[in-house]
């Protein structure tokens, strides 16, 4: 059973929402908050595996709420459920620990399965953001790599080459004959020499959905 805490400022909201999460027997709703405040202290006193959270709301808005929830460590997973899909807002929720955004618009088996994803300690991004928001992420990766690229290692340009062209980490394995731990640390490493912020798992989610950049990628010379 999964427990889930709502918070939003409007109650047809809320109360659809617990209909939705309610009509599968795997979720029940332990309670909801009209703001912020109040959603801090549900958390605290109900302890629910995931909190659905506006983002703007009265009092303490959504943002300003997940810092919180997370720096009480409880292990409550929270998902942004908003009408706002702007990437700034989107990296500011990320940044403050939040698990999941789903926009608004999305269909009802998205918010099934953000839930889901979290509670299993995944990342989930609204299928109508993370299209678009990865393949800004990648275009920035390569540009970086291309002027990183004389300092990599032969092995590390070829998984980075068949990272641009969207393979999965398992088929860089197969492909390299490397382990799926090699490609995994691989790319961890890039992220970080690179410079680029490897919080939020931006190209391992790019690598899972496989989304290629716009444009032909271009091989990477070997020196």
């Amino acid at each position: 059973m999964v427990t889930v805490a709502l918070a939003d400022d409007h109650v047809v909201v809320r109360q659809g929402l617990r209909l939705l999460l309610e009509s599968d027997p795997e979720f029940v709703v332990v309670g909801e908050a009209a703001d912020g405040i109040e959603a801090l202290e549900l958390v605290k006193r109900r302890k629910p595996k995931v909190l659905i959270v506006d983002l703007m709301m009265p009092g303490m808005d959504g943002l300003e709420t997940t810092r919180r929830i997370s720096r009480l460590k409880l292990g409550t997973r929270v998902i942004f459920l908003t009408m706002y899909g702007d990437e700034a807002y989107l990296l500011d929720a990320l940044a403050g620990g939040a698990a999941g955004y789903v926009v608004k618009e999305s269909a009802g088996a998205d918010l099934f399965q953000a839930v889901r994803d979290v509670v299993a300690g995944q990342r989930y991004l609204s299928p109508l953001l993370s299209e678009a928001f990865t393949r800004r992420y990648l275009q920035k990766f390569r540009t970086a790599l291309l002027k990183l690229s004389g300092t990599l290692t032969i092995r590390e340009r070829k998984v980075l080459q068949l990272v641009l062209e969207g393979a999965s980490s398992s088929d860089i394995g197969a492909r390299l004959k490397i382990s799926l731990r090699t490609v995994e640390s691989d790319l961890a490493n890039f992220v970080g020499r690179l410079g680029l912020d490897p919080h939020h798992d931006k190209i391992h989610h790019a690598v899972k959905r496989r989304v290629r950049p716009r444009g032909r990628t271009k091989p990477i010379k070997k020196k």
